[in-house]
């Protein structure tokens, strides 16, 4: 029994002396559906940023005596309706589809994040005015005002970043403000304001890094909106432009060939579904493992 308290006692004092980092570190690496989600989009950057030394063919160069060809050797997955290679097409895409989830989201953050912490910790007639605009922003589906922004800003894969990064924004202003609006009041923040810290300091020092862990996990979750977003506005004609390749694109070009080339829609459509899922569970991983309430 002595032992066993000793082991135990021990144990309890490592993980006292374990940092918040590697404790948040150490929960992520235990959930197996994280790991997978993290190996996967691992996997699609290293596509996507080594594209030109793996694709196996130039993915805009066309072939009027390949079109629609079947899965085979020479294409792995097969050629599209202009004799494009498709498994190259793929490849190019997860640049301008991960491009625009990371894009877009850090827009979101570099405007939503600031605008809510003033909201939060100000309040008064900023408040308002913030919340209000946030609100009727919120009224409108995401997806729709992203249509509506693009269509206002042009056709390109840069406004359609812009676009879905506006789209984006009132959802970390909410979520920042609220989780301002908690803290602000705790027994810490009164301490640093005791002993003259200014508004600033407390903001930026006190209060901003411990509303993080909510913004990354909402951040990871955004990236995957986003890139749903980017492959709807591409589909649409709104985002990345021909020839150039998009997941979005290649899905719309598909969509007069499912009954005789089915290949143009599947692999860009599991390719959004990997990614997306990925990102998914990498987010529900962050959640717990930076949940204070974990042990």
């Amino acid at each position: 029994m002595a032992d066993v308290a000793i082991t135990t006692g021990a144990a309890g004092s490592q993980d006292g002396l374990e940092s918040p980092a590697r404790r948040a570190l150490r929960r992520l690496l235990e959930r197996k559906g994280a790991i997978v989600g993290l190996i996967t989009i691992t996997l699609f950057i290293l596509l996507a940023v080594f594209a030109p030394l793996i694709a196996p063919y130039d993915p805009v160069k066309t072939s009027w005596a390949l079109v629609r060809k079947a899965p085979a050797a020479q294409h792995w997955f097969g050629t599209d309706d202009l004799g494009r290679d498709v498994l190259a097409r793929v490849i190019y895409g997860a640049r301008a589809s991960l491009s625009a989830g990371a894009v877009s989201v850090s827009i979101a953050l570099a405007i939503g994040v600031p605008l809510g912490l003033l909201s939060g910790y100000i309040g008064g007639a900023l408040d308002a005015l913030i919340s209000r605009i946030t609100d009727a922003m919120l009224a409108c589906p995401f997806l729709i005002l992203a249509i509506a922004l693009a269509a206002f800003l042009g056709p390109s894969l840069a406004n359609a970043m812009i676009a879905i990064g506006i789209s984006t924004t009132p959802i970390f202003v909410r979520l920042t403000r609220g989780q301002v609006m908690n803290v602000k009041v705790e027994e810490y923040i009164e301490a640093a304001r005791s002993v003259g810290d200014s508004d600033l300091r407390i903001a930026l020092v006190h209060i901003l890094p411990n509303i993080l862990p909510p913004r990354l996990v909402q951040a990871t979750l955004s990236v995957a909106a986003a890139i749903i977003a980017e492959a709807a506005l591409s589909f649409l004609g709104l985002g990345q432009q021909p020839p150039y390749p998009s997941w979005g694109s290649m899905l719309n070009a598909a969509q007069r060939f499912l009954t005789n080339a089915p290949w143009m829609a599947v692999w860009p459509g599991l390719a959004i579904f990997l990614v997306v899922l990925s990102l998914n569970l990498v987010g529900d991983g962050l959640r717990d493992a930076l949940d204070p309430r974990e042990r």
